[in-house]
């Protein structure tokens, strides 16, 4: 396996600062492990604080707080509050990465986009970086259930905010990222060779020819689709969507993964993601529930307003990125399996994503056909 390149937290910084003018990030060199306990890691976060924020530098340990916000299946998020000398509680978050997670994120799009993202009023503002993570402001609200997403209200404020979302300009390429990124899991998922004698020869039942296979005629159905091309966020479940009930206001946040790609696949990624992290995908919306989030998407401020034609096109655009949804997380779960220190039966996601693009696939692949012939969806 050909090694990443390594994210370097100084380089990033300089980089930012140079291309973008964002003198107001701060950067560190020191790292912080993430498999410590929380009371072992704690020294390490402040002093990573007492490193960023030269202000904070003066003040006792004591005056540092640091509880765990979530802990997912890629990467650890922190709160640390903070009580300065004026006796004001300032809260931060601090995000460590998972153990080689460059092998499927690209961290210098990432730092470049999340300035921009931030820039137009999403996510947490990006306060400074270091050698396995970052720093970002509060976000004073819950994470969302998978159930929560499935809500009719919260559909539709979901769905608006992500129209807005594929407004944002970021600039670069603008290339669709999709099945550069699907090719590249590929290649370093098919090599994998572990140290588990069970693991190993589960991983060794997988057809990696069917697997390419699959690959290359689902993407040539998509190209036939012409779908749109936008800023995507390209891993919308629950984790990374908050909710501050009080104000009723939403949230996205991390956009590790987010890059151009095709809006079907955003969409279509997100349905997947109501089916939780046990993939029950009975979950899955049904047609009129994706009418509805359709309808905020396309027009937010008039959702009964858009057509049957433009509603039922991108139900079979949606319909179609969701089996390519099931085929990048299915190839990204194999890396993880290898690579992540995260107790999290990687491998057992595999199957579980590989077995529902194949049980969707000849509906799908019908439904596309019968559209593209002017046949409409039934």
């Amino acid at each position: 396996m050909v090694a990443p390149k390594i994210w370097n937290a100084m380089e990033a910084a300089e980089e930012a600062r140079e291309n973008h003018g964002s003198s107001g990030i701060r950067s560190s060199s020191l790292t912080v492990d993430p498999s410590l306990s929380l009371p072992d890691m704690k020294p390490c976060i402040v002093e990573l604080c007492k490193d960023l924020f030269k202000n904070w530098s003066i003040l006792d340990d004591s005056h540092f707080a640091v509880e765990t916000v979530s802990g997912g299946i890629t990467n650890l998020l922190l709160k640390v509050s903070v009580r300065e000398e004026s006796g004001d509680i300032v809260n931060i978050t601090v995000r460590l990465y998972g153990p080689y997670t460059e092998f499927v994120i690209d961290r210098d799009r990432e730092l470049q986009a999340i300035q921009y993202l931030s820039a137009a009023g999403f996510g947490a503002k990006l306060l400074g970086i270091f050698g396995n993570g970052m720093v970002q402001s509060f976000i004073n609200a819950r994470t969302l259930t998978a159930s929560d997403m499935r809500k009719p209200k919260l559909a539709a404020e979901i769905a608006k905010q992500l129209h807005e979302f594929h407004q944002v300009e970021v600039p670069g390429s603008k290339e669709p990222q999709l099945w550069n990124d699907i090719f590249k899991f590929f290649e370093k998922a098919s090599i994998l060779k572990f140290d588990v004698i069970e693991k190993q020869q589960k991983y060794e039942t997988i057809s990696f020819k069917e697997i390419h296979t699959e690959i290359v005629e689902l993407k040539e159905l998509t190209d036939r689709l012409n779908a749109p091309v936008v800023f995507a966020h390209n891993d919308l479940l629950s984790g990374n969507l908050m909710l501050n009930d009080e104000d009723e206001k939403l949230y996205f946040i991390d956009f590790e993964y987010g890059s151009y790609n095709y809006r079907g696949f955003d969409i279509g990624n997100h349905f997947n993601e109501y089916a939780g992290y046990d993939c029950d995908y009975s979950m899955y919306p049904n047609k009129d529930k994706q009418y509805h989030f359709f309808r905020h998407y396309l027009e937010p401020y008039r959702p009964h307003q858009v057509s049957d034609k433009d509603l039922e096109a991108l139900y079979v655009e949606t319909y179609t990125y969701m089996l390519a949804s099931h085929l990048y997380w299915a190839l990204w779960a194999l890396i993880q399996a290898k690579m992540s220190l995260i107790d999290f039966d990687y491998l057992g996601y595999f199957f579980l994503r590989y077995n529902e693009y194949k049980r969707q696939k000849e509906k799908c692949f019908l439904l596309v056909q019968l559209y593209l012939s002017g046949s409409g969806t039934g």
